[in-house]
């Protein structure tokens, strides 16, 4: 009854649109035989066809959607076991397995009907054999494989919130990433698990009731591949939280925080549904697409841009094993795909090597990302034969992200480019407002005390609009246990009295065609090799080893020419005893020995120069943006040490032979 009812349901939504969108497609067609060049003037400048492709989604998307939160089944599992249903043969995960030999590779794929029968054969094991349950929180610490993804929607089948581990953390980071999530259980991909076993015993003591599991892929595969092994597919009523909460966690992503430790994003099932599908929608993923990352799958990008994005689609997400500049487009020939992802930092690796045969022989016309650089674009999209561009800005914890699907000319480097009316629509939702010009982390208020929206071409802080202010958690769900951080994301009274926004974090601008650009990250978080770095933790780290040695310590991100982001820079003031330390090759190197233990190697610092004081304003705020600012090698007057960590994994001063050797690519950071 219920699947006729939805039916009829699908069926009604399907004539309705026919009903309202096929007369006007004939009204326009009619309309444009007697004034076409009028109307593709019109169109040029207002951008009606595109505006009217997104609007189309909003019109089946939206009313299929609220049915589906009436109905209890919201939640992503039932995307996917829709296309199972409809589309049991068409492929789903295709993944370039490396060998042993660099650069070879075995194809394994998966259909959707394979991928759903595993998935309940693993939920089988998971749920009888380590006793996971509905709303525990499971933590996986994975690389880029298929297993990621069938462990992901195990538990989403058994009603569990995964938690997805960044497998570079460890130490404190780690340990609190656990702790904060409420994790139970945490499942540990031995082929990453470098991180666990340095910090297990931390983990053990500090957090006795939480279980870790090593899982040996060759064993778990054992089972699950086997067809004669039992499955197990929760019942519905488990599954599904109650009427009304779809803007609970789906699953839980970590982002670098100011509080020197990660925060758990909360991913909702709104923003992984709906979001999702009309993030694939816009860039043009279909039944017959195949999208290809190289990005971590524990990140939002590859997550839910990537997977989740495809699968709302009913398309095949082909994933690499970690991203290798070399064998980056034989991978993408060899799954045929269609689309890649990119951040911009993978754009230059890849303009940096050197041409290969695979790089003309792909099938790649869509490439979507963030990060990529006006200054490349096009080299980009020439030199590999891409069509199509789809740059989009988007956070973790956004609860909106802004999209431009860009060919030719128009609206190079742009990260937001809507029609006219689309445009018109987002600006109650979005806006970008004018930040203090002696401090960029916070935002200016006029004589009202309330927010003004940045000039034309003026670089301000994007903001995305709360809709309920006194129940904010309905647009933006925040941190999982961290009430202090997500209170700092919502500003207040901005327009108006009592009215509430998202705080982006990011400096945006915006040109006269309505188009908008991303400028630069605020506050104390920057962004090298794809990741997110935590200033303050950096910092913390740094005071941790040397409290007695180092009186005072900034880092900040800085801007390395031909390099995306900003690479880490660490000033140091000695303490009064301790200034003979001052260009101490062996000091330095006791430091990052030290810091190796507790961070990524993404957040050690890239370059390091020491000062006789650290600068401050007159109200004792230390002045970022001037070491943001640093000039390198040798600063503005070309007579500062610097030191930088080298190749051979120790810091020594920066020379200007070292400079060039940066600068050409010869040596990377």
């Amino acid at each position: 009854m219920t699947a006729q009812l939805d039916f009829v349901v699908v069926r009604t939504l399907k004539l309705l649109v026919r009903a309202i969108v096929l007369p006007i497609a004939w009204l326009i067609r009619v309309l444009t035989i007697p004034i076409g060049s009028w109307f593709r003037g019109l169109n040029k400048r207002h951008r009606i066809t595109d505006d009217w492709y997104i609007a189309t989604y909003f019109l089946t998307a939206v009313p299929r959607y609220i049915w589906s939160v009436y109905r209890g089944r919201f939640q992503f599992w039932y995307t996917f076991v829709n296309h199972v249903e409809k589309n049991g043969n068409l492929p789903c995960i295709s993944y370039p397995k490396p060998l042993r030999e660099k650069g070879e590779f075995q194809m394994e794929c998966y259909t959707y009907r394979e991928t759903y029968e595993i998935v309940l054969r693993l939920s089988h094991l998971l749920y009888h054999k380590y006793g996971v349950r509905e709303n525990h929180t499971v933590a996986m610490d994975y690389a880029n494989k298929p297993m990621f993804i069938f462990m992901w929607f195990a538990l989403w089948n058994i009603g569990a919130v995964p938690s997805f581990l960044n497998y570079n953390s460890m130490g404190a980071p780690l340990v609190h990433s656990i702790k904060i999530a409420d994790v139970r259980v945490v499942f540990v991909d031995l082929q990453v698990a470098h991180a666990i076993k340095e910090t297990e015993s931390a983990i053990r003591s500090e957090l006795p009731q939480v279980e870790l599991h090593f899982l040996s892929d060759e064993e778990v595969y054992t089972t699950i591949m086997d067809k004669n092994s039992p499955q197990f597919l929760q019942a519905k009523e488990k599954r599904s939280p109650p009427f009304g909460t779809d803007f609970q966690p789906a699953c839980l992503i970590y982002t670098s925080g100011t509080t020197g430790l990660p925060k758990s994003a909360i991913m909702s099932w709104r923003k992984a549904v709906i979001g999702c599908s009309l993030f694939g929608y816009i860039m043009r993923i279909k039944r017959d697409s195949i999208v290809f990352t190289a990005m971590p799958l524990y990140h939002s990008t590859a997550a839910l841009l990537g997977v989740c994005a495809v699968f709302s689609q009913g398309g095949c997400v082909a994933v690499s094993n970690k991203f290798s500049a070399s064998s980056f487009w034989k991978q993408a020939y060899l799954t045929k795909s269609t689309h890649i992802q990119y951040v911009g930092e993978i754009c230059r690796y890849l303009l940096h090597t050197p041409a290969s045969e695979y790089e003309s022989k792909h099938c790649v016309k869509v490439a979507y990302g963030n990060g990529l650089r006006a200054d490349i674009w096009q080299e980009f999209r020439n030199r590999f034969g891409i069509e199509v561009i789809g740059e989009f800005y988007a956070s973790t914890e956004a609860p909106f992200a802004t999209t431009t699907f860009q060919k030719g000319d128009f609206g190079v480097g742009a990260c937001r480019s809507y029609g006219t009316i689309i445009s018109k629509i987002l600006s109650i939702q979005q806006t970008i407002v004018r930040v203090d010009p002696e401090d960029e982390s916070t935002v200016y208020r006029n004589h009202k005390g309330l927010c003004t929206v940045a000039p034309v071409g003026e670089p301000g802080e994007m903001l995305m609009k709360i809709f309920m202010p006194k129940k904010p958690e309905a647009t933006f769900q925040g941190y999982l246990g961290n009430e202090k951080a997500t209170k700092s994301k919502v500003l207040r009274n901005v327009f108006k009295k009592g009215d509430a926004w998202y705080r982006s974090g990011d400096l945006l601008r915006s040109d006269e065609n309505g188009l908008w650009y991303f400028v630069d990250r605020m506050g104390d978080t920057f962004r090298w090799k794809s990741e997110n770095v935590s200033a303050t933790e950096v910092e913390d780290q740094i005071m941790a080893f040397a409290n007695l040695k180092v009186a005072a310590v900034v880092v900040v991100g800085v801007k390395v020419p031909d390099h995306e982001g900003r690479a880490g820079f660490a000033v140091l003031q000695l303490a009064p005893q301790a200034r003979s330390l001052r260009g101490d090759i062996k000091f330095l190197n006791e430091m990052l020995s030290n810091l190796k233990k507790s961070l990524p190697k993404y957040a050690l610092p890239v370059f390091v120069k020491f000062v006789d004081e650290i600068e401050h304003t007159d109200n004792h705020k230390i002045k970022k943006k001037s070491y943001k600012n640093q000039v390198l090698p040798h600063g503005a007057g070309g007579d500062e040490i610097l030191y930088w960590l080298s190749n051979s994994n120790e810091y020594k001063p920066l020379t200007n032979a070292d400079w060039i050797d940066i600068n050409s690519g010869a040596v990377k950071l």
